[in-house]
């Protein structure tokens, strides 16, 4: 999860007369959770479908609500006609055909400010971004740059002087070079043209979604911006600059409007107008289990920093641009819950008169766990949800038949997983400074497109350590088989995306393959940058509990 800092002299000026502890107090309930607290400095983790949470600016400005110090919708002014416009030309179109744009003028950039910036710009990079591949920023000083700027296309050959570097260098070499270059041309490869940002003056701004041009480089010197936001998917563009815009109007800039001039037509950018929501008060209440009139229910809302109006039995909910994150109905309910005070829900027992008992499933699910933890396993949770890069790419696997989430709001939660081996890996990557060896193992679903969705229950598990290997993780598999169910097992050869080839087998039982085991690709291992060899094996319960 993405990490944002609270420096308490911050916390101080944006939140005067708020005492620490009482910040410290509220985080949890405004949906933030406290990693830690040293040297005066909060670290707080933020779910990435909130991008307004992206800097500190934009969790005061949700604080400033919860504590009734401003409630309501946060009110922005804007200079429409700032002089500034950008000219997209055709090229593009089949490259990265998006662009926003926003000037932010008469601020102030300390470290810190700075710091923040860099910060908003890596998260909203990678989660709304999904890694810069769907969309990335570039912060520029205004300064330099001439009017109109030019969104075009060149040549592998094009030369300029990158960020951070004193002499040109060609675009080829800048993407076989440069650490950006090696760690984000992948999403280039497939073009002969690249994408360049070029002022009237032939000064390159960036190099979109790889680097900027070292003319355009913000320091703490710098007073006025120019923000541009290039994209595959226009919403992705207008949804991260909606939230820069917000945090640079409370850094104290002036927000200047930019014009796209493209074969489309013309817009102006940022584009902040509101978004209604409309929600019954009935479906509110039946949700959180309370009884709140419709102005209760308002009044939580603006606490919010959303604008509610009471209609009837419906509450009309006004949402600001940058919260891209509210688009439905339960949105809104979880704002009132959030406005109301997490802390205020009261649980209670459902009313029935019969008590509840573990079927079947649940007491072989005991078992395997025993099992496995009885040979040296630690259990693993993880969610049905995972990122397509970890499921799909870290193999080399094709996604084409992967189960997609509509509308996303997170990177990492928008596929369904078809195999529990890319999650316990992906838990050993989080994990690469702990002790070896590290053997892990989860019970869980996995789905499968069969006519729609097909889902099974599926035990895995994964060693990790500098010996690991094929005979270890199949004595595991072994094990718990005669432990839990009594049965012998007989492994076939065969290949696997997830395992090295020769170094794989499938398992069956009764002549019935039910899973597969080996030692996991050199692919994988890099992708996730795991340091030692791993082996893993993936069993579907399904077809040892089916009779």
């Amino acid at each position: 999860m993405p990490v944002v800092e609270l420096a308490f002299d911050r916390i101080r000026r944006y939140l005067p007369r708020v005492k620490i502890d009482k910040v410290i107090d509220i985080l949890p309930y405004a949906a933030l959770d406290i990693e830690g607290i040293k040297d005066e400095i909060i670290r707080v983790e933020y779910n990435p479908n909130r991008p307004d949470f992206s800097s500190d600016h934009g969790i005061f400005r949700a604080l400033k609500g919860l504590l009734e110090l401003e409630t309501g919708m946060p009110r922005f002014s804007f200079v429409r006609k700032s002089g500034a416009s950008v000219v997209v030309d055709r090229q593009v179109e089949k490259i990265r055909p998006y662009i926003a744009a926003l000037v932010a003028t008469n601020g102030r950039l300390d470290d810190n400010a700075i710091r923040q910036l860099i910060s908003m710009q890596e998260d909203l990079d990678n989660g709304i971004g999904r890694h810069r591949k769907k969309a990335s920023i570039g912060l520029h000083n205004l300064d330099p740059i001439q009017f109109p700027a030019r969104y075009t296309a060149v040549g592998e050959d094009y030369s300029f002087v990158p960020l951070a570097e004193t002499s040109p260098m060609t675009i080829r070499e800048i993407l076989q070079n440069s650490e950006t270059g090696r760690q984000y041309g992948h999403i280039l490869e497939k073009f002969d043209r690249y994408p360049l940002i070029i002022d009237k003056a032939g000064i390159v701004l960036s190099l979109p979604p790889i680097i900027n041009g070292n003319t355009t480089r913000i320091d703490t010197g710098t007073r006025n911006l120019f923000v541009e936001v290039t994209a595959t998917d226009r919403r992705a563009s207008e949804d991260i600059l909606a939230a820069i815009a917000a945090t640079l109007h409370d850094a104290g800039f002036k927000i200047g409007a930019v014009s796209i001039h493209s074969g489309s037509g013309r817009i102006v950018t940022p584009l902040m107008t509101p978004t209604d929501v409309v929600v019954e008060m009935d479906y509110v209440n039946s949700v959180l289990g309370l009884q709140l009139s419709t102005n209760q229910a308002a009044r939580c809302l603006r606490k919010c920093r959303l604008d509610a109006i009471a209609r009837g039995k419906k509450i009309v909910c006004k949402v600001p641009r940058y919260r891209s994150d509210i688009s439905q109905p339960i949105d809104i309910v979880e704002e009132v819950a959030i406005g109301y005070g997490v802390y205020n829900l009261v649980p209670r027992f459902p009313s029935s008169g019969s008590s509840g008992q573990r079927n079947d499933l649940s007491r072989y699910f005991s078992a395997i766990r025993e099992a496995l933890a009885g040979l040296g396993m630690l259990e693993s949770l993880n969610f049905s949800l995972t990122s397509s890069q970890i499921l799909y790419d870290s193999f080399g696997r094709s996604s084409e038949h992967a189960l997609k989430v509509d509308g996303s709001k997170s990177v990492e939660h928008e596929v369904l997983r078809d195999s529990l081996i890319p999650s316990l890996l992906h838990a050993l990557s989080r994990n690469v400074h702990e002790e070896y060896p590290q053997r892990l193992f989860e019970i869980g679903k996995v789905f499968r497109e069969d006519n729609g969705a097909a889902e099974s229950w599926s035990v895995a598990a994964v060693i990790a350590h500098a010996e690991a290997g094929y005979t270890e993780i199949k004595s595991i598999v072994q094990g718990m088989l005669r432990l839990c169910f009594g049965k012998e097992l007989r492994t076939r050869a065969a290949q696997s995306p997830f395992f090295i080839a020769g170094r794989s087998a499938e398992v069956l039982v009764e002549d019935e393959v039910i899973g597969s085991a080996g030692e996991i690709v050199p692919l994988a291992l890099a992708g996730l940058k795991l340091r030692v060899p791993a082996a893993a094996f993936e069993i579907n319960l399904h077809e040892l509990l089916k009779d």
